[in-house]
């Protein structure tokens, strides 16, 4: 359990940062990163950190698939760790 703990905190920071990054390049118009990629984070256990980073960065905000799609992410991730760790 210590190792999936220690995935869970390293891929939300990572994807709050990829969020960040994202927000950068996206003012200095450079190359950016796939959507697929940040929706792909949120679905690999970084949603938490893919939501945070939305509202810090102000970044995909208005993009349905993000300001539904990773809070939605984030409930059945939830969802199932909690009915892991009560069953």
């Amino acid at each position: 359990m210590d190792l999936l703990y220690i995935y869970l905190m390293l891929i939300n920071v990572i994807a709050f940062l990829i969020y960040g990054y994202d927000k950068w390049t996206a003012r200095k118009d450079k190359r950016r990163i796939p959507e697929k990629t940040l929706i792909g984070l949120a679905c690999i256990g970084g949603s938490a950190g893919a939501f945070v980073g939305m509202q810090f960065f102000r970044h995909k905000t208005r993009k349905i698939k993000f300001y539904l799609g990773v809070p939605v992410i984030f409930l059945i991730q939830f969802g199932i760790g909690a009915y892991i760790y009560y069953h």
